[in-house]
């Protein structure tokens, strides 16, 4: 099983913000992959189905940003669960432009508390990552207030604008790895 771990906040009053970019990918993923609702397991939202034969398992954590590891906390004690193939963390980016995309194989959090969670509650960075620009914060702006405020139309128009490009994304990812997914849709 391969698992899509999608970072954002739980709560109406977060839909729209940069900080929840992980979350409209995995609703998108769900739809274009038939997927059926999301519901409450432990602290998660999930969605399972098969994708090309491979059984996928998308996770939205209902913890706040900052404690998204929770969520994975009973998946890492699942048999046969290799952190380096099969678990991507779909995550917003404030050093990326708007539109910009890295998957990654590993590494730091680089500054995210969601990743910083997640990478504490595996005890392990080696864990893919797809990072979704959505700007960089203006100068004496406050970061948190920043990516926990709405998201301007013509970014949100931007992000919305690349989900089917990052459905695929995803769908290559599950099928041929972190590095043919580098390949074909970093920019």
């Amino acid at each position: 099983m391969k698992i899509v771990l999608g970072l954002g906040n739980p709560g109406p009053e977060y839909d729209d913000t940069r900080h929840n970019v992980g979350w409209w990918v995995l609703d998108r993923l769900a739809y274009d992959w038939d997927f059926g609702p999301f519901r409450r397991v432990g602290k998660a939202f999930v969605s399972e189905g098969s994708v090309g034969g491979i059984e996928v398992r998308l996770m939205k954590p209902t913890t706040f940003m900052n404690r998204s590891g929770l969520a994975l906390r009973p998946v890492k004690v699942m048999q046969d669960f290799d952190l380096e193939e099969d678990l991507l963390v779909v995550v917003d980016d404030t050093a990326l432009d708007v539109g910009r995309v890295r998957f990654r194989p590993g590494g730091g959090a680089g500054g995210h508390n969601g990743l910083k969670s997640v990478s504490g509650a595996l005890q392990s960075n080696d864990y893919a990552r797809l990072r979704i620009g959505v700007g960089k914060k203006p100068d004496g702006e406050d970061l948190s207030a920043w990516v926990l405020a709405t998201m301007p139309e013509e970014d949100e128009e931007v992000v919305v604008g690349l989900l089917p490009e990052l459905s695929e994304a995803v769908r290559v990812w599950l099928g041929e790895g972190t590095e043919a997914a580098m390949n074909r849709f970093n920019r």
